[in-house]
């Protein structure tokens, strides 16, 4: 079933060979991009500064939702990556419906953290306004860059259009992230703001580049698993 599956997604056209999103797989996948994006949104909402660096508390998760979107997109395809993003913010806005009940909740007497959780947790819709406007353009243009580059080299090239694509994803991602989020963490100035944008890019995108072998080798241990892929593969070889 796996490998009909497959076959019906695949362009006659195309190199490309992308599993079916139906199995187990798939989910783990999904199920640990929504909760690095919730645990991420959260930690955005605090200012960091490194140095002369300047970014938020959840800076070195949010890569890790690019290169799990990476694996999506190389292994399951277009499709399967647009509904992966969809999902995980529906579920990043659940997080925040819930979060806005806790705060507005009447506190106890004995609890003195009513002041904390609101500073923490209030401005989070926010910064999952931001993260979604951004993680949604530059993870589709991020899909859509590899999986392009895909069909047209197939299973070859596979480290080339991981950065390529994240790139152009993180890009969009952290222009539009850090314009709306700025102001929640307290970014006033235009000298601030660039620092934000550019240690946000430079940063994301070298984290990408630096696990490129470690995201290759998953993707490979995906592609082995998945019934049916290395037979499609061979096939288009």
């Amino acid at each position: 079933m796996g490998e009909s599956n497959a076959r019906t997604t695949l362009p006659a056209s195309s190199k490309a060979v992308f599993a079916a999103a139906g199995s187990p797989y798939f989910s783990t996948v999904l199920t640990l991009m929504g909760a690095v994006v919730i645990l991420s949104n959260i930690g955005a909402s605090k200012g960091v500064t490194l140095g002369p660096l300047v970014t938020d508390g959840g800076f070195f998760l949010f890569p890790l939702a690019y290169i799990l979107g990476d694996v999506i997109s190389e292994v399951y395809g277009l499709k399967a990556a647009r509904r992966s993003i969809i999902t995980t913010f529906v579920l990043a806005f659940f997080a925040v419906a819930c979060f806005w009940i806790m705060i507005q909740l009447p506190a106890a007497d004995f609890y003195d953290g009513q002041e904390a959780l609101e500073r923490t947790l209030g401005p989070i819709w926010q910064i999952v306004v931001a993260s979604a406007a951004g993680f949604l353009i530059g993870q589709l243009a991020n899909s859509w860059v590899l999986v392009k580059l895909k069909e047209r080299t197939g299973e070859r090239g596979l480290a080339a259009r991981l950065i390529g694509s994240s790139g152009v994803g993180e890009l969009l991602d952290t222009i539009i992230f850090c314009a709306i989020a700025a102001p929640v963490i307290g970014i006033a100035d235009a000298p601030t703001f660039i620092n934000y944008v550019v240690v946000g890019f430079l940063y994301k995108t070298a984290v990408e580049i630096i696990f490129v072998p470690v995201t290759s080798l998953v993707i490979r241990w995906f592609k082995k698993r998945e019934p049916g892929y290395g037979q499609l593969a061979a096939g288009r070889g």
